[in-house]
């Protein structure tokens, strides 16, 4: 039997700060470039990658020096549906 584990809030930031990384990188970006075209400092570009802690202003405003911010746009907008018949109903309206 396969045990399902969620992930923890720790996990969660190690990954986006991960992330955040490769990106920069794959942009060919330094810290310090980052960090000066985000107006994020690099005290808190250097903090978010090592300890995977930032404010969430920060994190929208690298997200978007990072051309990524639609990224947000989906956050919290999934719809959660109870049954079949409201996914039905759903599409039926969108029409």
């Amino acid at each position: 039997m396969i045990k399902l584990t969620k992930k923890t809030p720790d996990v969660i930031q190690a990954e986006l700060a991960n992330r955040a990384r490769t990106r920069r990188k794959e942009l060919g970006y330094s810290q310090e470039e980052l960090a000066r075209r985000s107006g994020v400092s690099l005290g808190s570009l250097k903090r978010f990658e090592r300890e995977h802690e930032i404010s969430l202003a920060s994190l929208i405003k690298l997200s978007i020096a990072l051309d990524c911010r639609e990224d947000f746009d989906a956050l919290f907008a999934r719809k959660r549906y109870g049954s079949i018949a409201e996914v039905i109903a759903d599409a039926e309206d969108a029409g």
